[in-house]
């Protein structure tokens, strides 16, 4: 059995904020729920984090996380944060009894590949290990922790970086700050620690002194082991998640132009010859179909586009855009818009919480709020649909194959039938039939001669 225990407790002081420091979001999610996403190849048993500064809001944002994300969450409370060691040590109680390993990880880093820490957990059984440690050889290793091994990579000694000597400074292999223990060794040695150090905290890595054999894993790339501790650090690791994402899609068969201008969250999928423009930013949990094209500068977040759409210099939030569906310039789709395939919704078009059937057009200059159109209906440029009368917010039916002509307003509740047309500016609030011509405007007037009379001088 693997238990796992993420330290949470701390604020973060040099994040400048009052929120706690792993709840600050990288991409989509925040660093907690990336940390709890890096056990995505291991079984646990038990999963408990430890929380501290502001500990409700950590608990309040886990609890309300889907359940395949973060399943049955314990919580465990640090109310004085006296080091790694004094947060290990709070888990005496609540695994009393527990058989198997433990693992531990910081609440902080969040680019731990699930594959490293499966190859940790690996490592540790396959050599009977009393404890393992993930280590990395870094370029820069100031500020971290020294590991100190042998030829067959058993631990030696640790030494923080504020107590190490000049000579162990060189060193470059640090302490990633990941363990594995086998717990029933581990729940001995905890109670052995003291906090004889400058800081006056209880290192967990002392534990290792009490342990045999301790081993030391190295992590391929060192940069999955980097934390976040300022704001600097955190686009830092921003910049690392997306450079995975965007080499993942590229090597999957997705066109990205100019990479370094486009962002992905991990949530998003693509389909291969997808072909992502410039300045665009995909969100949440986004699916695009093969054939599609994005962009340039769009928005797509917690949306579905299917095959061989275009999306221009759009914004397309929490909708549904069927096949060869044509969306922009400059248009806005949100609150649950379903289009049917082959639309065309253009130029400074907003649609909200409405469905499009197919082939029809909303070409431009329009706003359909709560509207259901059938197919091969035709807005024309300045149509509205007036859906709120100052209390509540009413819906459009407009039929199959009707047209509407330019500076309409269609005023909701209403039902406008199959096959109509509607005249060019004309405001509509009775229901309308089947084929039939709707005229709803005031009628010209000419006067032969007017002219404005002119003013009496002062």
């Amino acid at each position: 059995m693997v238990a796992v225990a993420i330290l949470a407790a701390g604020r973060g002081t040099r994040m400048k904020s009052d929120l706690p420091k792993v709840l600050h979001r990288l991409g989509g999610k925040s660093l907690v729920e990336w940390v709890l996403g890096s056990l995505s190849e291991i079984e646990t048993a038990r999963r408990l984090v430890i929380v501290g500064y502001r500990g409700e809001l950590i608990t309040q944002a886990l609890t309300n996380l889907e359940d395949d994300a973060a399943p049955n969450i314990e919580f465990v409370e640090q109310t004085v944060q006296l080091g790694t060691g004094h947060a290990a040590q709070q888990l005496l109680t609540h695994l009393k009894g527990f058989q198997g390993d433990l693992l531990i990880l910081n609440g902080d880093v969040p680019l731990l590949r699930p594959q490293t820490l499966k190859r940790l957990l690996e490592t540790h059984r396959e050599h009977h290990n009393a404890a393992t440690i993930l280590t990395a050889q870094l370029p820069n290793p100031k500020g971290y922790g020294r590991v100190f091994c042998d030829s067959q990579n058993r631990l030696q000694q640790i030494v923080e970086d504020r107590d190490c000597t000049p000579a162990q400074k060189q060193n470059r292999r640090i302490n990633a700050g990941v363990y594995c223990f086998r717990w029933a060794d581990l729940a001995e040695a905890l109670p052995k620690l003291t906090a004889d150090n400058d800081q006056r905290e209880y290192y967990l890595t002392d534990t290792v002194n009490f342990l045999n054999p301790v081993m030391a894993v190295d992590v391929e790339d060192y940069q999955e082991i980097l934390g976040i501790n300022d704001r600097k650090q955190l686009a830092a690791a921003y910049d690392i998640l997306q450079t995975r994402i965007k080499d993942h899609w590229m090597a999957a068969g997705v066109t990205l132009i100019d990479p370094s201008s486009i962002t992905i969250d991990d949530t998003v999928g693509l389909e291969a010859d997808v072909v992502i423009e410039p300045q665009t930013h995909l969100r949440g949990k986004t699916t695009i179909q093969a054939g599609s094209r994005i962009g340039p500068s769009s928005l797509i977040e917690h949306s579905q586009i299917g095959q061989q759409v275009t999306v221009m210099y759009s914004v397309v939030t929490d909708s549904t855009v069927a096949a060869g569906t044509r969306i922009g310039p400059y248009a806005h789709l949100r609150g649950h818009v379903e289009t049917g395939s082959g639309c065309r919704i253009g130029n400074f078009v907003e649609l909200k919480n409405t469905k499009l059937g197919d082939r029809t057009n909303v070409a431009h200059l329009s706003y359909l709020g709560d509207t259901t159109a059938g197919n091969q209906v035709n807005v024309g440029a300045g149509t509205i649909t007036a859906n709120y009368d100052g209390v509540k917010k009413h819906r459009t039916q407009i039929g199959d194959r009707t047209k509407t002509g330019s500076n309409s307003v269609l005023v909701a509740p209403i039902t406008i039938g199959e096959g109509v047309n509607i005249a060019a500016g004309s405001t509509v609030t009775e229901d309308v039939p089947d084929d039939c011509l709707v005229i709803a405007r005031a009628r010209q007037v000419i006067k032969p001669g007017w002219k404005l009379k002119a003013k009496p001088e002062a």
